[in-house]
């Protein structure tokens, strides 16, 4: 089976071709810092008692604590955990914040426990984390099949081995729980400005552009949601369980209402306007939401979604990566050379992270923003890198991703120099 986390790595064999790095930053690069594997002993609702396992790999906190997100899923691994520590620690340097990258996971199929089991399952995950977790050394946020609600129970169980209240030692948590007006929306939002920003860059509009979204979780429906309300024409959305389309557009608010109602998309009824007419939407496979012929194909599930076997078929005009990952090295040089770009997870998801910085930064400080104050920072800095990055892609004639991760590098590469390379100690 091939390493996630190696081909994770490739992406920086091109960067460091468009940069001159010492050898220490190149070495530090390739290794994380600290890797946890934890037995997460789980009382069942039957009686029974369970053993969960669990990860936490801290990768490099040269710029600041790390930070990242907890996943629950049962294709978990180390080796995909390490990579999602990488590319936050690339992530966290591509906006700017003050710091490095972490990320952590159980294997478990959340859907198959119940609540009381699920908030066990996570109070004993920061049990067992605990040691290597704080609000200055690395703070967990939301993932894959993780919510506000679990954040609030990991915040809980800290404040209970701590004893005391210290909130900022996990972001995305709920609102009331000092959690940040704007967090649960701020991936797909920051992916939309990333996204309206190119569109900008290549006098398009919004109207006449086709969506095709895979993966209809939080940052998915969110980013449908807001493209929706922004004039795009969402024509598919695939989920876990199936995918539907329709070419006239969907409206993604209707879809997630029957969605909680129903668990599954594949029999979708549509009312719109005044008048309502029923009707049943046409039903994909996931692999031919993937080729659709569309303007923008949106990629919100997992990662390693399109790969040498299948790029040489995906039509769409452009890419944008709001999942971590899910275009490999291979694919990337085929979609380059069928001239489909790619606005790389680095800076299109980096919207959910931003924001847990200013949800730390609050906890921090004790001074909460409204929602307004939030969204506006948000966009700004996003933007503001976005921009960057085009430029940067565009002056050296490199990918997008190349220039997302050149402006990531230079700047962990920056801190990683003015600490001590063997060039300053050989005095060279």
């Amino acid at each position: 089976m091939n390493s996630i986390f190696s081909d994770a790595q490739k992406r920086l064999v091109e960067v460091f071709r468009h940069t001159a790095l010492t050898d220490d930053v190149q070495e530090k690069l390739k290794h994380p810092k600290l890797s946890m594997c934890v037995s997460i002993p789980v009382r069942m609702d039957d009686g029974s008692l369970k053993i969960f396992t669990g990860y936490r790999v801290q990768f490099d906190d040269t710029r600041g604590p790390t930070k990242g997100g907890i996943r629950y899923h049962p294709n978990v691994s180390l080796d995909e955990v390490t990579s999602l520590s990488f590319w936050m620690t690339i992530k966290c340097a591509v906006m700017n914040l003050p710091f490095g990258g972490a990320k952590g996971g159980v294997i478990v199929n959340p859907k198959k426990l119940s609540r009381l089991e699920l908030e066990r399952l996570s109070r004993g995950y920061i049990r067992a984390i605990a040691d290597i977790i704080g609000p200055k050394r690395d703070i967990p946020a939301p993932d894959v099949y993780t919510n506000a609600t679990i954040m609030g129970w990991m915040a809980d169980e800290y404040a209970q081995i701590k004893r005391q209240q210290l909130p900022g030692v996990i972001t995305g948590k709920p609102v009331h729980l000092n959690g940040s007006f704007g967090r649960e929306s701020a991936t797909g939002r920051g992916a939309l400005h990333v996204l309206q920003e190119w569109i900008d860059l290549k006098k398009c509009h919004a109207e006449d552009l086709s969506i095709a979204i895979q993966g209809f979780g939080n940052a998915g429906y969110y980013f449908a949601k807001l493209a929706h309300e922004a004039g795009f024409r969402i024509v598919a959305v695939a989920d876990s369980q199936g995918a539907i389309y329709s070419r006239e557009g969907l409206d993604p608010t209707k879809l997630m209402q029957h969605k909680q109602e129903h668990k599954e998309l594949g029999t979708m009824l549509y009312c719109d306007g005044s008048v309502c007419d029923l009707q049943h939407y046409h039903k994909l496979s996931g692999s031919e939401l993937l080729e659709l012929d569309v303007d923008v194909l949106v990629l919100a599930a997992l990662e390693n979604q399109i790969d040498k076997h299948n790029a040489d078929n995906i039509k769409a005009g452009q890419i944008l990566e709001i999942a971590n990952g899910p275009v490999t090295s291979a694919a990337d040089e085929i979609l380059a050379k069928n001239g489909i770009p790619v606005l790389p997870d680095v800076l299109a998801n980096a919207g959910g992270v931003t924001v847990s910085y200013f949800e730390w930064v609050q906890n921090r400080a004790g001074y909460y923003w409204p929602e307004e104050k939030v969204n506006a920072r948000l966009k700004k800095c996003i933007t503001r890198e976005a921009t960057a990055i085009f430029s940067l892609a565009d002056e050296k004639k490199i990918s997008l991703r190349t220039a997302a991760y050149l402006q990531g590098v230079n700047r962990i590469a920056g801190a990683i120099s003015q600490q001590g390379t063997r060039e300053y100690f050989l005095n060279t």
